[in-house]
């Protein structure tokens, strides 16, 4: 089914992102927001905006009733979800379907089984994708935690099913840890997920986060665009990526490339998707997950590869096949993207919303900020703190940082801390320099 308009179920800077790539495309938009966010960039680029309910996300943007409704009092027939959100939602992509509305996303089927962790671990385990060794399933008791840790041997990593954004997770290094680590684990699961079902897998002592971005159209055709480096993260929430990974050699690139295309075969994927991947020390890589949506970090992809992925998302949807070819994916130069939060980096990254009193955007060749602030724009203290991304282009990765450094100089943000100091740190960190990366990389500064 074709369509010529999409309401955007989302906010911030992918909002404006989505808007963005469906006016190049001569698609009509439609932004919904929510009290807070009335006066919202994306509310105002958008050809129609909809306001869907009060500040909190489960009166507006997780309201699934009020999101299409407006869909269908805006005559839209496609709704894209962004990231976050509904996006990893099955229930939602299938409400889609049944209102006759197109979900811009894979299949709800794929959104459930790569949601589940246990399930995509099992599934990647049959196509013959290397995985982390562990439980083939979820651990109902201690008692039995106990023994798959006997046999895995110390450390393991408890994890929860339907985990995301390091909730769920604790590491065990002996029966004591384990004991306390799997009530814990197990606890925030249900908070979080409603779901407390827990899996196990061995522990990898300073890995390597390294996700490979996917397309795949309606007619059995995937194309792997390059690998992203997403290792510096704290608490499991990712602050930098990077394309290509530093220290990945051809060969070792074409495996991850080509497991990738494979994993996403297997289930016959449609749509932008990420095959994520551990790295060990000894350059060995175990499937992780699969984000089943567009992600954050996507613009580091798009400076090195030139393919705007959200177009491409968005044609898929239409039913069209890919543009192009593995064969015409070439990787130039490499890309870094900063994220920029509204925390405070001193006070252990606390999110501080706020009124922003003066903005200045970077400027200069291969640089891109994508966000959706500007002078007077208050942030609200209901949402994720990102309030933009700084991605710099360079021929190579020594030139990326030296226009990093000097974007993260030039860009001025006022009224409220953001991260942009702990960012000019890392890029002047001799480990970060050299490309000797791993996730424990914040804790090891």
């Amino acid at each position: 089914m074709k369509f010529t308009k999409i309401l955007i179920a989302n906010r911030g800077e992918i909002a404006i992102r989505i808007i963005r790539a469906a006016k190049e495309l001569k698609i009509e938009t439609v932004a919904v927001y929510s009290e807070v966010d009335s006066d919202a960039l994306h509310t105002r680029i958008a050809d129609e905006a909809v306001c869907i309910g009060p500040a909190p996300s489960r009166d507006s943007y997780l309201n699934i009733t009020r999101i299409i409704s407006a869909a269908e009092i805006t005559g839209a027939k496609a709704i894209h979800p962004g990231y976050g959100f509904l996006a990893e939602n099955p229930e939602f992509a299938e409400i889609c379907e049944s209102c006759g509305i197109i979900f811009i996303g894979p299949d709800p089927k794929h959104i459930r089984a790569m949601g589940d962790k246990i399930r995509a671990k099992n599934t990647m385990n049959q196509a013959g994708i290397p995985g982390i060794p562990g439980s083939d399933g979820a651990i109902e008791s201690l008692a039995l935690v106990k023994k798959a840790s006997e046999e895995i041997g110390y450390p393991v990593m408890l994890k929860a099913a339907s985990g995301g954004g390091g909730k769920g997770m604790r590491i065990a290094r002996n029966d004591e840890e384990l004991e306390s680590g799997y009530r814990i684990a197990q606890a925030e699961a249900k908070a979080a997920f409603g779901d407390g079902r827990i899996y196990i897998e061995k522990y990898i002592a300073r890995p390597r986060h390294i996700e490979v971005q996917i397309l795949g159209d309606n007619y059995g055709n995937v194309i792997a665009l390059g690998e992203r480096e997403c290792s510096i993260q704290r608490r499991h929430q990712k602050l930098l990526e990077e394309s290509p990974a530093p220290g990945i050699d051809h060969k070792l690139r074409q495996k991850l490339l080509k497991n990738a295309i494979k994993a996403a075969q297997s289930i016959q994927y449609r749509s932008a998707g990420t095959i994520e991947f551990l790295l060990d020390e000894n350059k060995n890589f175990y499937f992780m997950e699969m984000n089943t949506r567009i992600q954050v970090e996507h613009p580091v992809t798009e400076m090195v590869t030139g393919i705007d992925l959200l177009k491409e998302q968005i044609q898929i949807a239409l039913g069209e096949k890919l543009t192009l070819g593995q064969n015409e994916v070439e990787l130039r130069g490499n890309a870094i993207e900063c994220r920029i939060n509204a925390e405070n980096p001193d006070r252990n990254f606390v999110p501080m919303p706020g009124r922003i009193s003066f903005f200045h955007m970077p400027q200069g060749l291969g640089i891109r900020f994508d966000t959706h602030i500007f002078a007077g724009y208050n942030i609200p203290s209901h949402y994720d703190s990102l309030i933009g991304k700084l991605i710099c282009h360079g021929s190579s990765r020594q030139e990326a940082i030296a226009r990093m450094r000097h974007a993260l100089d030039e860009i001025v943000i006022e009224g409220i801390p953001t991260t942009i100091p702990f960012h000019k740190k890392i890029m002047d960190n001799k480990k970060f320099i050299k490309g000797d990366i791993s996730t424990h990389f914040i804790e090891e500064m």
